[in-house]
């Protein structure tokens, strides 16, 4: 299902929301363990794993972005700088599994918003395919879909 997306002013919120079959450890892991991390989000990697620590992003070019822990709370919270933006995880058990919340606040909507909004949807989509041991053919494919969507989703949002 594609993420709800409110406009205000030149930026906005992109709210993702997933129901995962699988115990919070196992969402949290693949969120805050490198080796896992690596899994679905290549350029990323834990340097510090607690609020006002870091989050190192390889601009593949022998250089990282800097981003930094806003917000961590053990098995439940995880935020973090996003560039100008902010990406926040939010986990939360449930009776069958793990609701998972992404939200993506927006500092200004730009035309490359939609590409940022199409890549964490392939990213959750990967996360669950990961936990349920089946792998994802083509994630290119699958943001390529996406990305049309955000695009019309995101002028929708503008009104």
């Amino acid at each position: 299902m594609i993420a709800e997306i409110q406009r205000q002013g030149s930026g906005g919120t992109a709210r993702f929301e997933r129901h995962l079959k699988h115990p919070v450890d196992s969402v949290w892991a693949y969120l805050t363990e490198n080796d896992k991390l690596a899994s679905w989000f290549p350029e990323l990697r834990v340097d510090s794993l607690r609020e006002g620590g870091v989050i190192l992003f390889d601009m593949q070019n022998g250089t990282y972005e800097t981003m930094t822990i806003l917000d961590m709370v053990l098995h439940a919270v995880l935020e973090y700088t996003w560039d100008k933006d902010k990406v926040r995880f939010e986990l939360s058990p449930e009776q069958d599994g793990t609701r998972l919340v992404l939200i993506e606040t927006i500092s200004e909507w730009t035309d490359h918003t939609p590409r940022d909004l199409a890549g964490w949807h392939v990213c959750l989509d990967v996360i669950e395919a990961l936990l349920d041991g089946r792998t994802i053919e083509s994630r290119k494919d699958r943001w390529n879909i996406w990305y049309k969507q955000y695009v019309e989703a995101g002028e929708r949002a503008r009104g």
